[in-house]
């Protein structure tokens, strides 16, 4: 399912535009990546959680030469599946 798959069937199930579903759901998505941006999180019951979560920096290889090569640190994004989710899918 890519964004217009799930555009259609957010208008479809609330019954309202097509056109509106999509503002709602780059708002919603807005706001996930304004809260991580500032270092929180958000949690939606039954579904999961968005977390921002920090990498070490680390020594890697470069596939090609097979220098060693030095990896920042770094701030990801990271999602946890919520118990409703889990159980829906299992």
């Amino acid at each position: 399912m890519n964004k217009t798959d799930l555009i259609d069937h957010i208008a479809r199930q609330a019954d309202i535009s097509k056109a509106a579903a999509g503002r709602a759901l780059d708002s919603m998505v807005g706001a996930i990546k304004s809260t991580l941006k500032k270092g929180g999180s958000v949690t939606l019951v039954g579904f999961g959680t968005f977390v921002v979560s920090k990498r070490a920096a680390r020594t890697g290889r470069n596939p090609r030469t097979g220098a060693a090569i030095k990896i920042k640190s770094a701030k990801i994004p990271k999602f946890r599946p919520g118990k409703g989710l889990k159980d829906a899918i299992n």
